[in-house]
């Protein structure tokens, strides 16, 4: 059976839940073992998904309740409302396309976004009923999906102050060395260089801090410092546990993070 790891909260929280998927028995042999739900990154179909009704079966929800975008490392949102629900397949999956963030009020609704070494983001505004996934990689921290995340979970009824935001598993600092076009990519998009980036003194390469960049952005959005957290877990130290595609190489499974209003 798929095991899930609770998200830590920076309070505690009834009537959501957040938690990422682990890999299971990982094999060695096999970067898709043991508990992979990403559907486009080459692994087998019929794998896929069984370990997403073995997840629907753990959260005590039907398949069609679980919701995960087609992601791109770009900035759109997709809202999960009732007309989404109600649409057939075919409209589902166009509005999914092209999606890194998801939005909903809907109760006993998972989505969740799928990552190997990007930062995955569970937040909710527990007032309003209000709970929202983001999937940021380099190229969405440094474009601010949390800010506009933030800022559509406010047009929605949602405040900023009020919004809690966790993250889970998800690459280091010391392991997310990157060339200079990504810190310059940063730098362009105003972020503070000082406070996410430090050089490795031994090769001079740069390593970007991705979590502090996401929580930068957030504390810009109106979230408060205190409702930030992110596990420490990484991706890459912990292979064996969480997909990394540093590790694994891009053709392999990815870690699932999801967020449900529980009914």
């Amino acid at each position: 059976m798929i095991t899930i790891k609770p998200l830590l909260w920076t309070k505690p929280l009834k009537g959501v839940s957040a938690f990422q998927t682990t890999r299971g028995q990982a094999n060695p042999r096999n970067p898709y073992s043991e508990y992979n739900l990403c559907d486009y990154t080459g692994d087998d179909a019929l794998r896929v998904l069984n370990a997403r009704i073995e997840l629907c079966s753990v959260l005590g929800i039907d398949m069609d309740h679980l919701v995960m975008p087609r992601q791109v490392h770009g900035n759109n949102i997709a809202v999960i409302d009732q007309d989404f629900m109600d649409a057939d397949i075919d409209a589902q999956e166009k509005r999914l396309e092209g999606v890194d963030a998801l939005i909903t009020t809907l109760p006993s609704v998972c989505i969740g976004v799928n990552t190997a070494d990007c930062v995955n983001i569970a937040l909710c505004d527990p007032s309003a009923h209000i709970i929202a996934i983001a999937h940021a990689g380099w190229r969405g921290a440094a474009s601010r999906i949390a800010l506009d995340v933030v800022n559509a979970m406010e047009r929605m009824g949602a405040k900023a102050e009020n919004i809690l935001a966790t993250m889970g598993a998800s690459i280091c600092q010391d392991c997310f060395e990157v060339g200079d076009e990504v810190v310059d990519a940063f730098a362009r998009s105003n972020h503070d260089i000082r406070r996410i980036m430090q050089r490795n003194p031994a090769t001079g390469k740069a390593h970007i801090h991705l979590q502090q960049a996401c929580s930068l952005t957030l504390q810009e959005a109106g979230v408060p410092l205190s409702h930030i957290i992110w596990d420490g877990d990484c991706s890459r130290c912990k292979s064996n546990t969480f997909f990394s595609a540093r590790r694994l190489g891009i053709n392999s499974g990815r870690t699932f993070t999801g967020i449900i209003l529980n009914s």
